[in-house]
């Protein structure tokens, strides 16, 4: 099964609003999760660009996101602990927290994945996007994803 992951702010294929890039505001977009299957007790969330030029390039990484949590807000802080217990690694920045689509040439792929795990990870913040993919492994329930494109 996959899990359905949507945003208010753009559809599947659609383009992501400016406001939500490097071209604006620089936040993170809403976004939200169906239910999970049981024996779900934590979602990670990976943002990603296949396109980027020297491999592919790494917009934020979340993890240990609460089981009873099945959307983010717009412009989540970019801190390294959230008030929900939830933790933010650097993404391709090398800041913490979500890094919106700024792509050199032509328009770019942003593929949202969320994932239902059934263990909290227990990283640090200070983790690669590569850690937490390692970590689950083996752990993953369901996955789903929305992609956006920006230019």
């Amino acid at each position: 099964m996959t899990l359905p992951v949507s945003s208010p702010v753009f559809q599947e294929g659609g383009k992501i609003p400016v406001k939500y890039t490097c071209d604006g505001e620089d936040i993170s977009p809403p976004l939200a999760w169906g239910e999970p299957p049981q024996g779900t007790t934590s979602f990670a969330l990976i943002v990603d660009d296949p396109d980027a030029p020297f491999g592919v390039w790494t917009h934020w990484v979340l993890f240990d996101i609460p089981a009873d949590t099945f959307e983010l807000p717009e412009a989540v802080p970019t801190q390294e602990h959230l008030p929900n217990g939830a933790l933010q690694a650097k993404n391709g920045f090398g800041r913490i927290g979500y890094g919106g689509p700024c792509p050199p040439g032509p328009g770019h792929h942003y593929r949202f994945t969320v994932y239902a795990l059934d263990k909290p990870l227990g990283l640090t913040s200070s983790v690669s996007k590569q850690q937490v993919l390692s970590a689950m492994e083996g752990h993953i329930l369901e996955k789903g994803q929305l992609t956006g494109i920006y230019r």
